[in-house]
C-alpha cells in the first residue's frame, strides 16, 4: 500500500496528547508514506502540534475535533450507548468509513473492544475478536500469544479460530511460512488439561493449514521453540500481567543494586554494552502494541499508562498490519479452510 492513513484516538490513555501527538510526528518521520489523523478536543491537540516543529510534516498530520473523551472508567455499555462523539468512536468510524485504514488507542481496553466489534463487526466466520500481542524470547525473536483478555471464557471453535489468526498474523508480520502453534496448557502430556484444550488440540491435529506443536506450559513461553501460543483471556491476560510486572521488578531491582564500586568500575564499560541490550531485550515497552485480530479493520490497543517510545511502538504494529494487509490475509485463510472442510 503506497498510501497509508492511521486514526489516532490522541486523547486516550493516562497521559494524552502529551504522548500521543509527539509519537505520531515521530511516526510520520520513520514513515514517508503514512498519513495520520489526531482524533481529540481540537483546542488540546492545536496546543500540543504548536509545541513541536512540524516542517514539511504538516501536509501529513490532521486534526480531526471529538468533543468527548471515553473515560478509563466507563463500562463497554456505557461508553457504547453514550460516547459516540469521542474520540475512540470517531477514529473507528473513520476506520469503518474507509477513511482510515487502521486505528490506535491507549484509551479504556474493554470499551475499544465494545466500539471496535460494533462499528467495524467480526470477519466471515469469526465469532469473537482476540487480542493479541508479541512477547521476547531468549533466541531473539518474537512469540505471539492470543487471546489476553478479550474474550475470558471460550469453547474449542473459538480458540480454533484464535489459532487460525495467529498463524496468519505471524506470517504476514514476521514472515515465517509455517508458524509453530501452540495451546497453553498445565503439562505437555496430551492426557493433561480440561476438555476445551483437548478438543482444541484435535481441531487442530485435523487442519492440514496450520502447524500445530502440542501444548506448551507457562514457563516455556519465551524459550522460543513456538511463534503464536493460544489461550482463553483470562488465563492469557493473567499470564501477561504476571510476566510484565515480572519484567518491571527485575529491571528496577536492577537499577537500585547495581552501584558499582571499586574494581567493578573497571569492568564497567566492557560489561555495560551486554547489559544495556539485556535490560532492552526485557522491557515490555518494545513489545507494546496489542492487536484486536478478527476485525474487518485494523485496530491497536496500547497500554494506557504507554510513555512516548511505547506509544511509538503501537504505531509501527499498525503501520506493518497495514502494509501487509493482516484483516485481508486472515478472511482469506478463514474461507480457504471453509472450503476444505465442506470439500
Amino acid at each position: 500500500m503506497s498510501h497509508l492513513t492511521l486514526a489516532l484516538d490522541a486523547m486516550g490513555g493516562d497521559h494524552g496528547p502529551s504522548i500521543t501527538v509527539p509519537a505520531a510526528v515521530q511516526a510520520l518521520q520513520s514513515h514517508p508514506n503514512l498519513h495520520i489523523q489526531l482524533f481529540g478536543q481540537e483546542q488540546k491537540l492545536s496546543y500540543a502540534l504548536n509545541q513541536i516543529s512540524l516542517g514539511d510534516l504538516e501536509d501529513r498530520i490532521q486534526i480531526v475535533h471529538a468533543p468527548d473523551v471515553v473515560d478509563m472508567r466507563d463500562k463497554p455499555s456505557y461508553a457504547l450507548r453514550h460516547r459516540r462523539e469521542s474520540s475512540m468512536r470517531l477514529a473507528l468510524n473513520a476506520v469503518s468509513d474507509g477513511a482510515a485504514d487502521a486505528c490506535v488507542s491507549a484509551g479504556n481496553t474493554g470499551a475499544l473492544m465494545s466500539m471496535a466489534k460494533f462499528v467495524l463487526k467480526t470477519l466471515p466466520g469469526i465469532e469473537r475478536p482476540a487480542l493479541v500481542a508479541a512477547l521476547p524470547t531468549q533466541v531473539g525473536k518474537k512469540v505471539h500469544m492470543l487471546d489476553l483478555g478479550a474474550n475470558i471464557n471460550c469453547d474449542s471453535e473459538t480458540l480454533f479460530q484464535f489459532a487460525q489468526m495467529g498463524h496468519v498474523l505471524v506470517q504476514q508480520v514476521e514472515g515465517i511460512e509455517r508458524p509453530r502453534v501452540a495451546l497453553l496448557n498445565i503439562g505437555e502430556e496430551e492426557t493433561k488439561g480440561n476438555d476445551q484444550i483437548k478438543q482444541t488440540a484435535q481441531l487442530l491435529q485435523e487442519c492440514d493449514d496450520i502447524h500445530f506443536v502440542g501444548y506448551i506450559e507457562g514457563r516455556d513461553i519465551f524459550t522460543g521453540n513456538v511463534d503464536v501460543v493460544v489461550c482463553d483471556g483470562f488465563v492469557g491476560n493473567v499470564c501477561l500481567k504476571t510476566c510484565e510486572g515480572v519484567s518491571e521488578f527485575i529491571i528496577k531491582e536492577f537499577k537500585q543494586r547495581f552501584k558499582p564500586k571499586g574494581w567493578m568500575r573497571l569492568i564497567l564499560p566492557f560489561v555495560l554494552p551486554t547489559l544495556s541490550r539485556m535490560m532492552k531485550g526485557m522491557n515490555p515497552d518494545q513489545y507494546n502494541g496489542a492487536s484486536l485480530l478478527g476485525l474487518r479493520g485494523i485496530v491497536v490497543k496500547s497500554h494506557g499508562n504507554a510513555d512516548l517510545k511505547a506509544f511509538r511502538h503501537a504505531i509501527d504494529e499498525a503501520v506493518i498490519e497495514m502494509e501487509r494487509q493482516v484483516p485481508k490475509r486472515i478472511k482469506d485463510q478463514l474461507e480457504a479452510a471453509l472450503l476444505d472442510k465442506h470439500s
